[in-house]
């Protein structure tokens, strides 16, 4: 059992001319005596309840989910130094600078990555097994693609600084992984200890990343280990809930709320950062999924309203663009089942409607974008 208020994070053993970390065991009960965590860990899971709830209602909710993970995958990648915009993120690779084509691929790795592991979970559980599938799916063609994808680290890594002598943190060593990350995984289903989910995935969350079993990519992973851990327990029945938006928006306090409990011991105040991420988020979510909805109500008024004869294939339209908010005639044509002009004609009705927007300033080739959607996810 371990007291939150006693807990040791770990200690340094030495290697040749460094120290590296080697943190405590986390599968085991956790108890703590903080009436405001208990608070903190109640507004939470109602807010996710809220969030859960509210997606049940909704019978077009997986339109809203593609959308939500591109915004995801945006920012998460945004973290690592990637540039791409959610809306050219949604844009076909051709349609992209070529200068900003690796950032582009990384943040499509990601979308692909999540969808994939949310898929094999139906058949595998949450463990090593599918964190490396997930993994090698990230990294398949992009920086970092000769650092092991798929597979646990065999060498020393470390965060922060160009070698080990000047590393801002060392990782434990990678005899060590099977181990640690073992461990890990054992805590994340163990049944016999009582210790409420979003706790376990807060501790889950921190002792991944300070072991950092991968040689790249363990920011964008250990990130996805947090919703996926809630669908895969039936917290959300959908992965629409991310805490990159909140991690980023003040990075240097994520990093410093995790080097605490390193330096420190102070696990309490990471969990209570964590949950208040948790809690604001869930509710951003709900406001998102409110504007959308009536977004969707007003559009479709709009076009029964002005669209005549084509009041149909413009719902179908419109759907799609809840799906692809980026769209050529092209795209409209695989969608609606019309003819290029037919479709050139509905694509143009709603750009004269204010629904789309031109991006490329082009005669040919055009793009269109439904930006009022897009704003939906920005904040």
């Amino acid at each position: 059992m371990i007291r939150l208020e006693d807990f040791v994070s770990g200690h340094f053993e030495a290697a040749y001319r460094y120290r590296y970390f080697v943190p405590s065991k986390i599968n085991q009960e956790w108890i703590w005596s903080s009436p405001s965590l208990n608070r903190q860990l109640e507004k939470a899971a109602i807010k996710l309840g809220e969030l859960n709830s509210y997606a049940r209602l909704v019978p077009s909710i997986d339109l809203f989910i593609q959308l939500h993970v591109a915004k995801e995958a945006v920012i998460s990648s945004r973290i690592e130094g990637t540039q791409t915009r959610i809306d050219e993120a949604l844009l076909p690779l051709e349609s992209i600078d070529r200068e900003r084509r690796d950032d582009w691929q990384e943040v499509n790795n990601y979308i692909l990555a999540l969808n994939q592991a949310i898929f094999e979970m139906e058949s595998l559980p949450l463990s090593s097994r599918l964190l490396r599938n997930t993994h090698a799916r990230l990294m398949q063609g992009v920086r970092g693609e000769q650092k092991q994808p798929g597979e646990f680290r065999q060498s020393q890594n470390w965060i922060g600084g160009n070698s080990l002598a000047n590393a801002v943190f060392i990782t434990p060593s990678h005899v060590l992984l099977p181990e640690l990350m073992s461990d890990l995984e054992q805590f994340l289903h163990n049944d016999e200890i009582f210790v409420p989910d979003l706790i376990r995935i807060a501790i889950a969350h921190y002792q991944f990343e300070t072991i950092h079993p991968f040689l790249d990519g363990n920011g964008r992973i250990g990130r996805l280990l947090i919703t996926l851990f809630l669908v895969n327990t039936g917290i959300l029945d959908r992965p629409l809930l991310y805490l990159s938006m909140y991690f980023e928006k003040n990075r240097g306090l994520y990093y410093d709320k995790l080097s605490a409990v390193r330096t420190s011991n102070d696990m309490h105040r990471w969990i209570s950062y964590f949950l208040e991420g948790i809690a604001e988020t869930a509710a951003l979510g709900v406001t998102s999924l409110k504007v959308v909805l009536s977004l969707k109500e007003r559009l479709e008024n709009q076009i029964e309203r002005e669209f005549g004869r084509r009041n149909l294939v413009g719902k179908k339209l419109l759907y799609g663009l809840f799906k692809v908010p980026t769209i050529t005639v092209e795209k409209a044509m695989q969608i609606t089942g019309l003819s290029f002009k037919a479709a050139n004609d509905l694509v143009l009705l709603f750009k004269e409607t204010g629904v789309l927007i031109e991006q490329t300033g082009q005669t040919r080739n055009r793009v269109f974008v439904f930006e009022e959607y897009l704003k939906a996810f920005e904040h």
